[in-house]
């Protein structure tokens, strides 16, 4: 059953009105029913198949103002890679042994980079990583040997995207805290980038609908 809160925030929005970008914010620093500091998310209801190899989007985008929280990062590396990814601010570096850390439970991060030779051992851990969103992926540039850069990108505000199983794509925006021009800038960032990535293969409207949400409030939809 729907809280007090979460229904007085409700009667804020208009049924069927499509808010412009910066309203639909403005909005949802109002109907933002936590006492935390919520997370902001968008839904991006997209015109592809996701059962279609070739109508698969998957890829990450650096936010300009970051999303707000402390990221936890591990890296898979060794010798002077290791070192690199140490003095540019990775939380932990290791290679066999971290790998064995995590096969053995621990799982105190929030993403994690591999240098390319070490993804042998590191695909071990797909069935413990992958569910979790945690598997480091060429695509979204955490398998690389540029480990410096790839440290600096998860910790300034990197966040991953990919197409679901309804054809839809999630991303975190920032903190209901962060000023409406600073969510807006990170929203247009992440459009942009599905901009980019529309396959070749997609027909029709390819952004169908938009929505945003704080955690546990309820989504406003955006014009397209």
């Amino acid at each position: 059953m729907a809280g007090k809160k979460y229904l007085e925030a409700v009667k804020l929005i208009e049924k069927d009105k499509l808010y412009a970008p910066e309203e639909a914010f403005e909005l949802l620093k109002k109907t933002s029913v936590v006492k935390f500091d919520a997370t902001v998310e968008v839904a991006f209801r997209l015109g592809l198949d996701p059962r279609k190899n070739d109508q698969q989007i998957r890829g990450a985008v650096v936010l300009p103002n970051g999303t707000g929280r402390a990221v936890r990062l591990i890296v898979f590396a060794k010798g002077d890679k290791a070192k690199e990814a140490e003095q540019a601010g990775a939380d932990v570096v290791g290679d066999e042994d971290l790998v064995g850390r995590i096969a053995g439970g621990w799982l105190d991060f929030d993403a994690a980079v591999a240098t390319p030779d070490m993804m042998a051992s590191v695909g071990k851990l797909g069935r413990i990583l992958g569910p979790r969103g945690l598997m480091p992926n060429p695509k979204t540039g955490t398998v690389t040997f540029d480990v410096k850069r790839a440290v600096e990108e998860v910790k300034a505000g990197k966040v991953e995207y990919r197409l679901d199983k309804g054809a839809n794509v999630h991303a975190v925006l920032g903190k209901v805290s962060f000023p409406t021009d600073k969510l807006l800038e990170n929203y247009h960032a992440v459009l942009d980038a599905l901009q980019k990535a529309k396959p070749a293969a997609a027909k029709g409207q390819y952004v169908r609908g938009v929505a945003i949400s704080s955690t546990m409030g309820p989504g406003i939809p955006l014009t397209v």
